[in-house]
């Protein structure tokens, strides 16, 4: 039987997740009393493999029975019965802005303010976060992007790393996207954006693509860029760090910043990074440009 308990911080996901994971034959169960995960495991398990999939909800939506959580999941260890934890969570801002967006009350903030209220969660969710099995930060990842990292994990039973690398490009006249980790300037390489044929593509086009690469300032870039991330990224999941965003910027974040994310991305993919890429600017209509 597989036992998955589901946790943390509120607006981060888990109604989502419930959703993608119920698609793939997990029997969930919403906002349960911690004091309820034993007897409940008990009576899966005396259903002789009909309910082998069961993902528990278990959040700060219990108020005072959450207190039970860890000393339950201990008590679990004590009794053999096996479960993994999946702890979810987000940035302040991005916790913010879907708040407002949704007009929900948090929590731990109904009367008062938005930010107090996440970082009391935070506080009392801290040593189940430093524990858990699995810890996924939703900050700029899609509904699709969240469905695709739960689809990795529990389906395809991929290797997980703990961190999500993003790569965002973006055009530096519309501003450094304020989530970004670490930030690269690529407005040395020559811009396309002055040749008449290149003018109105963008960095995933052939064309474009080969003139940015085609300068050894860029294959010069890309190698001492790659270097540098094999020596961060190992070290960052070590530490813990469950997301590294990379923001990669030019002046309009149609041509270069493109074309070099783009070859970033393939680069760590191939080294089997959970990886995914974000083109901010290069259209401004709205339309969706996220893998």
């Amino acid at each position: 039987m597989k036992l998955l308990i589901i946790t943390g911080i509120s607006g981060a996901g888990k109604s989502l997740v419930v959703k993608y994971l119920e698609d793939i034959g997990f029997f969930c169960v919403d906002n349960l009393p911690p004091l309820l995960i034993r007897k409940f495991a008990e009576i899966c398990i005396k259903s002789r493999g009909k309910i082998n999939k069961i993902a528990l909800v278990i959040d700060i939506r219990g108020g005072e029975l959450f207190n039970d959580l860890v000393p339950e999941l201990n008590a679990l260890k004590e009794a053999g019965i096996d479960y993994e934890v999946l702890f979810l969570e987000a940035s302040d801002q991005v916790l913010i802005k879907r708040y407002k967006e949704s007009r929900r009350a948090h929590p731990l903030a109904a009367e008062g303010r938005l930010i107090k209220g996440i970082k009391d969660e935070r506080e009392i969710l801290s040593k189940i976060r430093k524990n858990a099995t699995y810890v996924i930060d939703t900050s700029n990842l899609t509904p699709r992007q969240l469905k695709e990292e739960i689809l990795a994990i529990f389906v395809e039973g991929r290797k997980f790393d703990g961190m999500i690398v993003n790569i965002i490009s973006f055009g530096f006249k519309y501003g450094i996207p304020f989530e970004c980790d670490l930030v690269f300037d690529v407005r040395f390489i020559p811009n396309p954006f002055y040749i008449d044929t290149m003018k109105n593509k963008t960095g995933k086009d052939e064309a474009v693509r080969d003139y940015v690469m085609g300068f050894n300032e860029t294959t010069d870039f890309l190698t001492k860029l790659k270097d540098m991330l094999d020596f961060l990224i190992p070290n960052y999941i070590k530490e813990g760090k469950s997301q590294l965003v990379i923001g990669v910027g030019c002046t309009g974040g149609r041509h270069r910043s493109v074309a070099i994310s783009e070859a970033l991305f393939s680069y760590l993919c191939g080294k089997e990074h959970r990886v995914v890429i974000d083109h901010r600017d290069i259209d401004k209509d709205g339309r969706s440009n996220k893998k």
